[in-house]
């Protein structure tokens, strides 16, 4: 596989974990060598869908670590302002990628969204669902809007599990991506 965006250029999901550095300083590659890494990509923190999943995440986080999965997220904003939206959803000691410009998630073959993925008739009412009833709300856009997410199980640098959003409102089952490598 290879991916060009901004003058980087992939020829293989281990090169691109190589190069994911966190905001501890460390590689994703360098932290499935001693664990699972659950990789999160995530919509843009305004998203309904994103807070959700934030949620949802923050639930699981003990258990993961329980576990020996190591969460990470990859969001397309900056460092200082994800803190704060991690924070806000208790995970104040998240790992995490800043990646503004979409090249990981475009490497881990991550698309743009069409009208119906991010529009749809199920993606309206998932979305009065998480945003209204669950509390979730909309905020501002801070990323790419017609970025999709999804979700990724790496050890030594190779996949072991994925789940590729088909909609942008759809909601993983966290426990059964993570079951493939609990340690």
């Amino acid at each position: 596989m290879t991916t060009r965006s901004s003058n980087i250029v992939f020829s293989s999901i281990e090169e691109v974990a190589g190069e994911m550095i966190t905001n501890q300083g460390d590689s994703v590659l360098a932290r499935s060598e001693t664990k699972p890494v659950f990789l999160v990509f995530l919509r843009h923190f305004g998203c309904t869908f994103c807070r959700e999943a934030l949620a949802d995440l923050s639930e699981k986080q003990d258990s993961f670590k329980n576990q020996g999965i190591d969460m990470v997220f990859v969001h397309m904003s900056d460092n200082e302002t994800a803190d704060r939206y991690f924070q806000n959803y208790g995970l104040k000691d998240a790992v995490h990628v800043a990646d503004p410009e979409c090249a990981f998630y475009k490497a881990f073959g991550l698309t743009k969204g069409t009208f119906t993925q991010l529009f749809g008739l199920n993606t309206w009412i998932r979305g009065f669902s998480a945003g209204v009833v669950g509390g979730h709300g909309i905020g501002s856009q801070l990323g790419d809007g017609f970025q999709m997410p999804g979700i990724f199980v790496i050890r030594n640098g190779i996949i072991q599990e994925q789940f590729i959003h088909k909609l942008a409102s759809d909601r993983p089952d966290y426990d059964q991506l993570a079951s493939c490598c609990r340690i």
